[in-house]
């Protein structure tokens, strides 16, 4: 498969809400929640709502049909209002979410490679994200691009790339 990345812009938010679908049913074993009901889920949707501000940052694949595969995108919380894996407003979450026929092709780890650069190359202090207990493939991708834990929300780690 021959995978395009391009720069997420303003007219992806339709894609990007469905990846952050697709990242909040990632287990096969529970009923999947709708595009709907994650709108109506305000610490949810915040992950996409609004975008693209001017902080925002986030990556588009694509195959070689430029048909979108996945996507990976950062966005800055604030305290009042934080994500699952807020660490500081200084740092933003990153949000990433791969077509599920295509997970496993190594498509995720493109997209978090390149949004790492993308952070060091603005400078930033680190990057942060939550993954539940379970979801042991995103977890294994994100140990072996240096995400440690952070901290820990229900049953899900912070963890913090520190750059």
């Amino acid at each position: 498969m021959t995978l395009r990345i391009r720069d997420a812009a303003t007219e992806d938010i339709d894609f990007l809400a469905a990846m952050l679908l697709e990242a909040f049913n990632w287990r096969e074993d529970r009923q999947p929640a709708t595009l709907q009901a994650i709108m109506n889920i305000p610490d949810i949707w915040h992950y996409v709502s609004d975008w693209k501000r001017s902080s925002d940052f986030g990556f588009v694949a694509y195959e070689a049909e430029d048909k979108p595969v996945g996507a990976a995108w950062a966005r800055f919380m604030t305290a009042e209002d934080p994500g699952y894996g807020f660490v500081d407003e200084g740092i933003p979450e990153l949000g990433m979410g791969v077509v599920s026929t295509h997970r496993g092709q190594g498509i995720g780890r493109v997209l978090l490679e390149r949004t790492i650069r993308a952070s060091v190359e603005r400078g930033l202090q680190g990057l942060s994200l939550s993954v539940e207990d379970d979801n042991e493939r995103a977890r294994a991708l994100y140990v072996s691009n240096g995400f440690v834990v952070a901290g820990r929300v229900g049953d899900s780690d912070t963890m913090l790339l520190r750059l």
